[in-house]
């Protein structure tokens, strides 16, 4: 669901089909969140390959540590459990990924990952409260400043989708229902879980064959 009516799964055609259909080959259904861009798929679009040329430069785990402080600042649900599920998929237990969720400064983590979340939360939190202290912090733990930039890039970039999701209404998927229960519910920080079905493009129907008449 949604503030924003969205074209129905089974009623899309041209860019917005191939909108669905490519989440869907990613997903297995067609989520949530690219409902929301299927008025203005070249918006989604752009904003993919922006996501892209930053997350390039990023180590995948951190880039995804990022994302969920970046998301638990702004309470957004969606965010939280899309890339909770990435890291509880392939870093974390489940264990692991709780503490993270509840309070990543007592979770274990190295320090140069509760730096890079810190200052990822505090972003998102208010932008205008960094100061060059912060990023003097982050040198401190090894980074260079084009990383520290890339990092900026992703917590920053992580705003603008969790605040469009979130000002649309737009709910996180069902399908996050099977993560584990207190994993879940940490995770779930803002709006709650969807209670609709996931659904699916409908294949294209072959046109009939046809017959040829040999009398």
């Amino acid at each position: 669901m949604a503030f924003i009516a969205t074209i129905p799964v089974d009623q899309a055609s041209g860019d917005v089909r191939t909108l669905y259909e490519r989440s869907q080959t990613e997903l297995g259904y067609v989520p949530n969140h690219t409902k929301i861009f299927s008025h203005r798929p070249q918006v989604r679009a752009a904003w993919s390959n922006l996501l892209a040329s930053i997350r390039r430069n990023l180590d995948p785990r951190q880039y995804e540590l990022i994302s969920v402080a970046a998301a638990r600042a702004l309470h957004n649900s969606y965010c939280m459990l899309a890339h909770g599920t990435i890291l509880r998929r392939q870093f974390y237990s489940a264990e692991q990924l709780t503490a993270i969720a509840g309070d990543f400064t007592t979770a274990g983590l190295a320090p140069a990952d509760m730096a890079v979340m810190a200052f990822a939360e505090k972003l998102a939190r208010d932008a205008t409260a960094v100061t060059e202290g912060d990023i003097q912090g982050l040198r401190a733990h090894g980074f260079t400043d084009v990383e520290i930039f890339d990092i900026a890039a992703a917590a920053a970039a992580r705003c603008f989708f969790s605040k469009l999701l979130d000002a649309l209404g737009a709910e996180p998927d069902v399908a996050y229902t099977q993560l584990e229960d207190e994993l879940r519910r940490q995770l779930t920080v803002g709006r709650s879980i969807s209670r609709s079905a996931i659904e699916r493009v409908p294949p294209v129907e072959s046109p009939p064959t046809p017959r040829h008449n040999d009398a």
